[in-house]
């Protein structure tokens, strides 16, 4: 297959990419820049160069970019590009997310394209839901970012429309682990100067996926599931935050075992007000504590896999410890 990916440059982007090939797909990866290019051709990908900004909210085209065309030579889109923040009003992630893949996906059914793949996050359900074990016939609630708020709400708008002739999948992935991972040395620096904290001795359950375990997934939708469904998508071995973040950690020569830990009591009070605070006052950035991280330490949540493993055919192929010691290597 012929497949169009959007965040092909991005750390899940480039495994995925190179995840296509060793499937025999031919992946064709936009590229906003020319670095952004000269990576996804290093991953594997036939670079395309354009923005998703060239498209308007509804999907007409506002200058007829080049890379449109694109569309009408591919069986299926992967759409894995987003602006990832865990801070920021709604607006920002409308303009910078939903609006551009609204547009995205009107683009790809005008264009004839058979299968559209939305990854999502599992953490649009991160906030007034408090259920331990979550699936796809779970209440999402209200999350507690805009970066989910918005993202269900295009989840909504893409199951919506109609789009005779393409289907539609939505991959809801937790928190995405694996060798790459850009977010890794800025935490370790941090957790170097004694900056990491538990909740609760990090006691909590947490779900997680590695990426190559996600590439697959998303292979997996390129020929099945359901239209219009949405799977979670998992390593399948929920454990604790201690657990998994002392493992990840010590993979990089990080001891976690003597970091400080506070109670659930004291820190639930404590992040309502800085993150009330920051808010009210406009801050750019997150104060030290906030609501969401809080929620994602500070309780159990895990994801029931079952319906990727029976629509999907999705099986992790790649154990924690096997994930593990590629970080470690």
């Amino acid at each position: 297959m012929r497949v169009f990916v959007t965040g092909g440059s991005g750390f899940v982007g480039q495994h995925l990419i190179r995840r296509l090939r060793e499937e025999g797909h031919t992946p064709i990866a936009l590229a906003r820049s020319e670095r952004s290019a000269d990576i996804v051709r290093g991953a594997g990908a036939d670079a395309v160069n354009g923005d998703l900004d060239d498209l308007t909210a509804t999907g007409d085209v506002t200058r007829d970019p080049a890379w449109l065309g694109e569309l009408s030579t591919v069986d299926a889109v992967v759409h894995a590009a987003a602006r990832m923040e865990f801070w920021g009003p709604d607006e920002g992630f409308r303009t910078d997310n939903h609006e551009p893949t609204i547009a995205l996906h009107a683009a790809a059914a005008k264009a004839g394209v058979s299968r559209f793949v939305l990854i999502s996050a599992a953490g649009i359900s991160t906030g007034t839901q408090r259920a331990r074990v979550v699936d796809e016939g779970t209440d999402d609630g209200v999350s507690m970012i805009a970066y989910g708020r918005v993202k269900l709400a295009t989840e909504h708008a893409l199951r919506d429309a109609p789009t005779p002739g393409m289907a539609l999948v939505i991959l809801r992935p937790p928190f995405i682990w694996g060798p790459g991972l850009t977010t890794m040395s800025d935490a370790v620096a941090a957790a170097r100067k004694g900056r990491w904290v538990w909740i609760d001795h990090g006691r909590h359950t947490m779900d997680f996926v590695h990426v190559l375990n996600l590439a697959d997934a998303i292979v997996d939708s390129l020929t099945r599931g359901r239209d219009g469904a949405l799977y979670y998508v998992t390593d399948g071995a929920p454990t604790s935050v201690r657990e998994f973040f002392g493992a990840l950690f010590a993979t990089q020569g990080v001891d976690l075992s003597r970091a400080r830990s506070i109670p659930l009591w004291v820190a639930s009070p404590v992040a309502a007000a800085l993150d009330g605070g920051a808010r009210l006052l406009r801050r750019p950035t997150a104060p030290p504590l906030t609501n969401w991280l809080v929620a994602n330490m500070g309780r159990d949540r895990a994801y029931d896999i079952s319906a990727a493993r029976s629509d999907l055919g999705y099986h992790p192929r790649l154990t924690v410890a096997e994930g593990m010691r590629g970080m470690t290597a």
